[in-house]
Order: C-alpha cells, then sequence, then structure tokens
C-alpha cells in the first residue's frame, strides 16, 4: 500500500481521521480493504436516528472506507428491553424500508458495501434482519438466529428466530459473513461462515448493562474477547459495531472495534464517543496465513455429531 498517499489512523472522530491526497483514489493505490465502523447514541426522533447514520456512512465512504458497518437496529432506540406491542408498527419489509433505499442511494456508484440492521416485516412473521447492501443494490438478507430474551433483552416478544440460516456474500472486497448482536456469542455461527469462506466477520449489535438477576455484570471486556476468539480461532477478521448512551434502564457501552485474523486490535472506539474508527485489513496476508496455520486441515467434522444437539 501507498503509505505516502494515504494514512489510516485506527482511530476516528473528527480530530483523528483518515488522510488522502485528493488527487488520488483509494482504489487506484491498494488491494486492501478498509472496513469503518459507525459508532452513535440514539434519540426518540427515527427519522434523525436514520438521517445522521446514514450521513456517517457516506462521510465514511467518502473517506475511503469500502466496507461500512453500522449498528444494530440503528433507526430507533432499542425498543426489545420493552414488551410492547406498538413497536410491531416500526417493522417493514427491505423492499419499503427507509433505511435500506438511504444506504443504496449513497453507496451507488462509490462499490461501498454496507450491512443494513432493521426490523423487518414478513407477516405473519418478524425479524431482526440485515440486508446488505453493494454499490446500491441489496446482495441479500440474513435472519439473526440467535435470538435473546432476559430481562433488558426481550426480543423473543418481536423477533422469530431466523430461517435464512448463516449466510456470507462475495463482494468486490472479499467474502463478508453478518451476524447479529447475540450471534456474536456463539462458535458455531462463526465457524459456519468462515466453513462458507467469509474473508471478513462483522457483527452490528445493541449491547450495554444488565439489569434483573445479572444486574452489575459488565460483559463490555467478555464481549470482546469472545469476537477475538471468532477472530484467532477462524483466522479471520472481525469487525463490531455497538450503539452508546442511556435508553431506558440500559446504558450502552460502545467500545465499537476492529480485529485482525490473529486476534491484534486495529480500531477501537470508546464507551461514549459517537465517532467513526478505520481499519486496514490484508486480507491476502489473513488467507495465506489461515491456510499455514492449519485450522481447517485439521477439523475433524467426524467427531462433532454433538454439536447439531441439545445435549450430549
Amino acid at each position: 500500500m501507498r503509505k505516502d498517499k494515504f494514512l489510516l489512523q485506527g482511530r476516528g472522530g473528527r480530530g483523528n481521521r483518515s488522510y488522502r491526497d485528493p488527487a488520488v483514489t483509494l482504489w487506484e493505490m491498494t488491494d486492501t480493504v478498509v472496513v469503518a465502523v459507525v459508532q452513535r447514541a440514539f434519540g426518540t426522533d427515527r427519522d434523525e436516528n436514520r438521517e445522521e447514520t446514514v450521513a456517517a456512512v457516506a462521510a465514511a465512504v467518502a473517506e475511503g472506507a469500502h466496507i461500512v458497518l453500522p449498528s444494530e437496529l440503528f433507526e430507533g432506540r432499542y425498543f426489545p428491553q420493552f414488551e410492547e406491542q406498538e413497536y410491531f408498527s416500526w417493522a417493514t419489509s427491505a423492499e419499503e424500508n427507509p433505511a435500506i433505499a438511504a444506504i443504496r442511494q449513497v453507496t451507488a456508484g462509490t462499490g461501498a458495501v454496507v450491512p443494513v440492521s432493521f426490523f423487518e416485516s414478513a407477516p405473519p412473521a418478524y425479524f431482526n434482519s440485515v440486508a446488505v447492501v453493494e454499490d446500491g443494490a441489496v446482495l441479500g438478507l440474513y435472519r439473526k438466529a440467535h435470538i435473546p430474551d432476559g430481562p433488558g433483552y426481550e426480543e423473543k416478544f418481536y423477533f422469530t428466530p431466523g430461517d435464512t440460516g448463516f449466510k456470507t456474500w462475495p463482494t468486490r472486497h472479499g467474502r463478508i459473513g453478518v451476524g447479529i448482536c447475540w450471534d456474536q456469542w456463539f462458535p458455531e455461527a462463526a465457524r459456519v461462515m468462515a466453513l462458507q469462506g467469509a474473508d471478513l466477520l462483522l457483527y452490528p449489535t445493541a449491547i450495554g448493562s444488565e439489569v434483573g438477576s445479572q444486574a452489575g455484570n459488565d460483559t463490555a471486556d467478555m464481549w470482546r474477547r469472545a469476537m477475538d476468539g471468532h477472530a484467532v480461532c477462524n483466522h479471520v477478521p472481525v469487525a463490531a459495531a455497538n450503539r452508546t448512551g442511556t435508553e431506558g434502564e440500559l446504558t450502552f457501552y460502545g467500545s465499537s472495534f476492529v480485529v485482525d485474523h490473529r486476534g491484534r486490535p486495529l480500531a477501537q472506539a470508546g464507551r461514549t464517543a459517537t465517532e467513526t474508527i478505520y481499519a486496514e485489513l490484508d486480507l491476502a496476508r489473513a488467507t495465506a496465513d489461515r491456510a499455514g496455520w492449519g485450522i481447517f486441515r485439521d477439523r475433524r467434522p467426524d467427531l462433532y455429531g454433538d454439536l447439531t444437539r441439545f445435549h450430549a
């Protein structure tokens, strides 16, 4: 990569961004992939949440990001902490969702890839879904497989467990796999996406403080370590986007990040900051190291039958 033309600082925000020669585009300069992760707090105005997130995505693309990851359900506050029937009115189809439409518009002609989290209506079912957008087109949908149900995170009231299976998509910037929040705690999900050939795992997220029997359990470090493990055990880079701010009883702890295929930190957001972080990934190096490390060569699927059962 031509470091004289493009310097990634790793950490975003107004005062600490990436800098490039405006006469030379990123597409002309490098075979590496630049990932941006958008971290924000959200208010009660859904139009404002959407517009500000889309603007942050557009700004990241203008800065040279190939892949931009916003957080989970960014159109509104995290409504699943309550069981209220009125929130079903927020659900839309992928075709009718205004956030997806706006992301399609700002990415058209750029080649950028953006997973868009949204509350999907697919009557009579409702899903916590992601639409993967590349260059203005929707490549497909993933519906969240693992649905939590506990104090403050009562998603089973709203969301049917996903029926798409785990999915990856070939893009011009590598094959990406996307899980959603609670999915990130399950090594099986990461491994399936890696077996499908994922070059990068992306996790839009909404996680923060615990209430009820788990009150006082700050999960930020273990949340991060779980995904560091996915990166190391699959030799695949991982990025996660979380929200910040206090909503109802929950305080979301941000800490969005990108790690490389060896779990080494490349970019890290703060717990409270609204910021966009950037990281540069060498996917060719990750592919070579993955082959050389032998993880997939030495797997024993014939011994893993118990993984398909609820108990041994």
